[in-house]
């Protein structure tokens, strides 16, 4: 358990936006440790002091720095996913934040100073809508939304920001791709080059709503590459696909070591899937578990031998704890549930990723919450930040929607849906 500074872990075969090196290679640059434990923010940030930073409540979690929604032209709507994009030209990171309208563009340089340098709007001719998702690949944002017409996925060349000299400016999209209209969430494999949009609906190829896969080598220039649906998930026997994590596989199960694999979380449960060949996927494991009600999002380990799983709705129907659903996928062909990590919160979890030995998750009217999985099969939270100190431990989905913490600094990016963006750090503080 480490609590005085934090030094990010590169996720093994998933070369995260802070981290690929300059050569696109799968290879990873270490990050250099930073020590925060002497830092004092200023600004709108606030050290986490007898469990307040300002007025949210926290614990071994500093505010850096906040922006309002009407700060990053998000007023109209809600704030929801976030990703994170480090120049390495500049050197600089980046905040890329999802609302309703479009998405936002923040320069943290200095990160107690945010600065807000302008917005891509939704495509001309979509609708505006609570959910956006963004990743990025090679300097180059994708982004798709859910049910909003014929949006498409926009792709942005965010190396354009460099040259912002008078903030804040309206961008165009660089290109876009039109053989989705609406999607729920992309999916990137950085060291293969691949999209996934998945839960695709309202025209264009959906692929019954799962796997939508998209060669995006050349990033500018598309190609659509097959369809992938577990039809023994989704609520509707689509295989619909909520959410996916797709990785090159170097888990202990050699026969499938070298393969590029999906983890999906598939609304009725986990889905695995062999997509190397892109003309010829393939299901691995499809599998449920006990009182599922949403199976949502999900996140591996470095060793590729856990994932990590949400369940959105459970909370609701159970009015229990905060239920996090730990799978041993050591043999990918028969994943089983080996625990399920009950918080001592109430409140509905969202997204989630990890980083080493800690997991980062954004459960809703709770917060950021930072669990030590250190021991793979037993979490245990260490430390929080309450983006919406008002929400009430309940379940619900108003609250924290998405968190990025792969910044090689060591900062978090938080959203809230109705507070804004937070920047945060975890530290030493009370």
């Amino acid at each position: 358990m480490r609590l005085a500074s934090f030094v990010p872990v590169i996720v093994i075969g998933v070369c995260v936006a802070a981290s690929c090196s300059d050569d696109d290679s799968g290879a990873v640059t270490p990050p250099t440790p930073v020590d925060t434990t002497t830092i004092r923010p200023t600004g709108t940030g606030a050290l986490c002091e007898a469990g307040k930073a300002r007025d949210y409540p926290c614990s071994h979690i500093d505010l850096v720095s906040r922006l309002r929604k009407d700060e990053i032209a998000a007023e109209e709507g809600l704030v929801n996913d976030i990703w994170g994009w480090h120049d390495r030209f500049t050197r600089t990171e980046w905040a890329l934040v999802g609302h309703s309208g479009g998405t936002s563009f923040v320069n943290l340089k200095d990160p107690e100073f945010p600065v807000y340098v302008g917005i891509l709007p939704l495509t001309a001719g979509a609708t505006k809508s609570t959910w956006r998702d963004i990743k990025v690949y090679r300097d180059h944002a994708f982004i798709v939304a859910d049910g909003a017409g014929a949006h498409g996925m926009q792709i942005f060349d965010l190396t354009e920001l460099r040259s912002v000299t008078e903030p804040p400016v309206t961008f165009a999209a660089t290109a876009t791709y039109d053989r989705i209209h609406s999607a729920h969430n992309i999916v990137i494999n950085e060291e293969t080059g691949f999209a996934y949009s998945v839960g695709g609906n309202g025209g264009g190829d959906t692929c019954g709503g799962g796997l939508h896969m998209i060669d995006i080598r050349v990033p500018t220039d598309p190609q659509f590459e097959g369809c992938f649906a577990d039809t023994n998930t989704g609520i509707q026997g689509t295989g619909y696909t909520h959410d996916a994590m797709c990785i090159v596989y170097r888990g202990p199960d050699t026969e499938h070591r070298g393969r590029e694999v999906c983890f999906g979380s598939n609304e009725t449960g986990l889905s695995i899937a062999d997509v190397t060949d892109k003309q010829e996927p393939f299901a691995l494991a499809s599998v449920s578990y006990p009182a599922a009600a949403y199976s949502h999002q999900g996140w591996i380990d470095d060793a590729h031998e856990y994932f990590y799983m949400n369940d959105e709705f459970d909370e609701f129907a159970s009015q229990g704890a905060t239920r996090t659903l730990v799978w041993d996928v050591q043999d990918l062909d028969d994943p089983i549930i080996v625990k399920e990590f009950l918080s001592d919160t109430q409140a509905t979890d969202h997204n989630l990723y990890v980083v080493g030995d800690l997991m980062y998750q954004s459960n809703y009217r709770v917060g950021l919450r930072i669990l030590d999985i250190s021991d793979r099969e037993s979490p245990s939270e260490i430390a929080f930040f309450d983006t919406e100190p008002n929400g009430g431990d309940v379940a619900g989905t108003n609250g924290s929607w998405s968190n990025y913490p792969f910044f090689v600094s060591g900062l978090i990016a938080v959203t809230s849906m109705d507070e804004g963006v937070f920047f945060v750090r975890r530290t030493g503080g009370s």
